[in-house]
């Protein structure tokens, strides 16, 4: 046992310091990044943000939305082949997770669409079945760009890019439906963790996604501005018309059901009744979350945001946030006296 004493920071424990600044209006700032990716050697332009592979979140019509704005969605894992032929391969990650079947399912998928970028997910990828998972995809899809994950530190980041992924996850346990800090009492503190892991991936030309913890535009810009170079969240974009799912009529007002991928309603949805195995416990909640309408709205105010944030550092283009962020540490970041009396 060893305890690390080294102050580790939430999104919550910091704001931006703003910095004198040329630009005179949002509208110069360029969210558009292009990259280049260590193994596939392709070249992607578009706004680095991505919705997570999870239900009533990644679907069809999320993707078509977020394609328009040049966004990206990782497809849920659980997504009938036959629905890729239906989006744009070049903004759509194909999600697969390390259990038997998974890369014949990929293989499917590949028989209709080019697998342009592919996501390997699980929950805990700091183990030899899922690295030698990543080495595996890479040789079967030497051209395709590969994201793997989570994880939260920097030697397994570097471990992963060495195995052949172009982008690594991070985050475990900062999700508002995942539980794993709770039930398992393992995760990182989500802004050290990017901070840390992109430091390493760069080192090797790598890059990082920050998923999870994110709870509005201003923590989408302190992922940015801490170094990664993707930013996921499944919250954030759940909730809309595009959910795919009916909404729930409670007490005059309407609600989405949104449910982390390790939860009880995942694992029976997508695996029977007796799915949970003896062995194991549910790492995933299940809530209603307010109906939002159509997700236009969310991604024009998530996108202001993120060039607020970039005239207030003199950052004319995302690429240059990193550069232009510093990070103080403070007790409280919002005056709460009207908390709970918005209309």
């Amino acid at each position: 046992m060893r305890i690390d004493n080294d102050l580790k920071l939430d999104y919550d424990d910091v704001l931006i310091r703003p910095k004198r600044s040329t630009l005179t209006s949002r509208s110069e700032v360029n969210l558009e990044r292009t990259f280049t990716f260590p193994h596939s050697k392709k070249t992607w332009t578009g706004i680095p943000i991505i919705a997570a592979n999870m239900d009533a979140v990644a679907t069809v019509s999320l993707a078509k939305e977020f394609t328009k704005h040049k966004m990206m969605v990782a497809m849920s894992k659980y997504m009938p082949v036959k629905d890729f032929e239906a989006i744009n391969p070049k903004y759509n990650f194909i999600t697969i997770g390390i259990r038997d079947g998974d890369s014949d399912k990929l293989q499917e998928i590949a028989k209709k669409v080019n697998p342009e970028f592919i996501c390997i997910d699980a929950a805990n990828a700091y183990t030899k079945r899922f690295i030698d998972s990543v080495k595996r995809i890479r040789d079967m899809y030497p051209e395709s760009i590969i994201m793997a994950g989570n994880v939260v530190t920097g030697e397994i980041t570097e471990e992963l890019i060495l195995s052949g992924a172009d982008i690594v996850k991070i985050g475990v346990g900062p999700g508002s439906a995942c539980l794993t800090r709770r039930v398992a009492g393992v995760g990182y503190p989500q802004l050290s963790a990017v901070i840390e892991c992109a430091d390493a991936a760069h080192g090797l030309k790598g890059l990082v996604c920050a998923d999870g913890g994110l709870r509005s535009s201003g923590d989408f810009s302190k992922a940015f501005g801490g170094g990664a170079d993707f930013v996921m969240s499944g919250t954030m974009f759940a909730g809309h018309d595009e959910s795919e799912v009916e909404p729930i009529e409670k007490d005059g007002k309407k609600y989405i059901p949104y449910y982390g991928s390790s939860s009880d309603k995942a694992i029976k949805k997508h695996y029977g009744e007796n799915g949970k195995k003896n062995y194991r416990a549910s790492e995933g909640r299940e809530v209603l979350l307010d109906y939002k309408g159509p997700v236009e709205k969310t991604i024009v105010e998530l996108l202001g945001g993120i060039r607020s944030t970039c005239t207030y550092v003199g950052a004319e283009k995302l690429k240059e946030l990193s550069k232009r962020t510093t990070f103080v540490r403070v007790n409280r970041q919002l005056n709460t006296i009207h908390q709970g009396k918005e209309e």
